[in-house]
């Protein structure tokens, strides 16, 4: 049993860190800076696409990028808690010998800070995230390159996340999805991009978890 877990807006809840950051970037832009609550909808896409949508086209996202990063990576990603739950769960999950891995459109960079800081990371096998020139933010691509370093057969995993990208990049790779609702994504959302169910606590995961994996026994992978 395998089970991949997104970090924004699922394991924790990185609103202030991110929305500040994105505030500061486009300050330094010299752009209008909206209310933080105005840019919780960049929580959880890739973050190039999210500042070429608010800047309304690809020409400034990257530097844009560059000075989010510039925030983000000595403030903005320890402004960020734990959702409550979560650490009980993985406890749970990793006494019934289920495998935990963290796929998160994050560089894998700030990432593995951030779990390590909340001491999660004793919780999983390995914490995957982007890398810092793009690659691998479409979890498509990520789910992917996990599949490819691990070498697990998806049939046995599930994908749990907030957003449509969890579920759209699970859907990819032959995994099943499980769409949280306490994070950043809508439940019509969730649905609409195909989750196998949705979830409204920490405590109601581990269930469909096991369902989801237990029910489709694993092969070697190759086989």
């Amino acid at each position: 049993m395998i089970a991949l877990f997104d970090l924004d807006g699922t394991l924790t809840d990185p609103k202030t860190g991110i929305t500040r950051s994105v505030q500061y970037a486009l300050e330094r832009l010299g752009r209008p800076v909206p209310e933080a609550d105005a840019l919780t909808w960049m929580i959880g896409p890739p973050l190039i696409a999210g500042f070429s949508e608010l800047l309304g086209g690809p020409e400034d996202a990257p530097e844009a990028v560059r000075l989010y990063r510039e925030r983000f990576s000595d403030v903005g990603l320890f402004e960020n808690e734990v959702y409550a739950g979560i650490p009980a769960l993985l406890a749970r999950l990793r006494d019934e010998e289920v495998r935990l891995f963290v796929a998160t459109s994050k560089p894998h960079v700030y990432a593995r800070r951030i779990v390590e800081h909340f001491g999660l990371a004793p919780f999983f096998g390995e914490i995957y995230g982007s890398e810092l020139d793009n690659r691998n933010t479409d979890k498509r691509d990520l789910i992917r390159h996990i599949l490819a370093q691990e070498g697990f057969d998806p049939a046995g995993a599930v994908m749990i996340g907030d957003r449509k990208h969890d579920a759209i990049g699970a859907r990819a790779n032959g995994l099943a999805a499980i769409g949280v609702t306490w994070g950043y994504g809508s439940r019509q959302e969730l649905q609409d991009a195909g989750v196998a169910c949705l979830v409204d606590d920490p405590g109601e995961l581990e269930a469909p978890i096991r369902d989801l994996t237990a029910a489709k026994p694993l092969r070697a992978a190759g086989a």
